[in-house]
């Protein structure tokens, strides 16, 4: 072997090496998979720390435009193409990196393939997302008018299923535990949030589309959002408590027959299990 090239295979081996025996690089490696243990809500609510304007069950942003936290009419639905199709314009910020960028646009498209939902590139609408990085992940509730702020910070946003989440609050979606008819199924322990937490769980006047409650909708919370009991659960699920709430991937099967279904995507709603 020419000894220059061994010498450089040697340096690098002995880099990862020196990279595995060093305590910082361990403890960044551990950070990371606890991060990716945590649920979408969980990751939500730390990237949101520090944001000093009112966020409503920790993501929505209040409308200035409207006197109420409800999208279930069609004033806030985004408008239907005479094809079928419902554009929702959007642009990114330059701040992006291409990978970045890429994260977005693939949570995007998975609304392409599953619905009649299509984010399309801004080209002159006086209706459009601006996705920007700003302090934390948040959105509007549905469409609010004008230029609309849309923040996944690359400081623990970018990550799919939150993409996805915040999408889905500028469709016009709720969290899961704020729905209209959520005692049935969930119990708040307000015992363990603080009182400065608690309107984060106060039910919405939701429209439910007449869709079961989704225990694996990717806009549940987890079970200690909001604690203030040193990790005890905020939401416990009945009459099962051990049913798992709080994922972390992709869109169940009911929030994708929900979108189908408010929009109206009558050959989606087909495919995905509605009527």
């Amino acid at each position: 072997m020419d000894l220059s090239l061994f010498s450089a295979v040697l340096a690098l081996l002995l880099g990862l090496s020196a990279a595995q025996d060093n305590p910082m690089v361990q403890q960044h490696e551990e950070g990371v998979e606890e991060l990716d243990r945590l649920d979408i809500t969980s990751r939500i609510l730390a990237a949101n720390k520090g944001f000093d304007h009112m966020l409503v069950e920790g993501d929505v942003v209040l409308s200035n435009k409207r006197n109420a936290l409800k999208c279930w009419s069609d004033y806030c639905k985004w408008e239907k193409s005479p094809n079928g199709l419902v554009e929702v314009p959007y642009t990114i910020s330059d701040y992006f990196y291409d990978s970045e960028r890429a994260t977005i646009e693939n949570a995007m498209k998975t609304f392409q393939m599953k619905t009649c939902v299509r984010f399309v590139p801004h080209s002159g609408q006086s209706d459009y997302l601006s996705i920007e990085s700003k302090l934390g992940c948040w959105s509007n509730l549905g469409r609010d008018g004008g230029k609309q702020q849309l923040s996944l910070s690359v400081q623990g946003c970018l990550h799919h299923g939150i993409v996805q989440h915040e999408l889905l609050h500028a469709l016009g979606f709720h969290h899961e535990h704020t729905r209209s008819d959520r005692d049935q199924y969930v119990r708040i322990n307000w015992e363990n949030v603080s009182t400065a937490s608690s309107y984060n769980f106060h039910k919405a006047d939701t429209n439910n589309l007449n869709t079961p409650y989704d225990y694996s909708s990717i806009m549940h919370y987890g079970r200690t959002a909001f604690t203030s009991a040193y990790g005890e659960d905020t939401i416990t699920p009945i009459p099962d408590s051990s049913v798992q709430i709080g994922q972390r991937d992709d869109m169940s099967d009911i929030d994708i027959l929900r979108i189908n279904k408010l929009y109206e995507c009558s050959e989606y709603r087909r495919c995905w299990g509605g009527t």
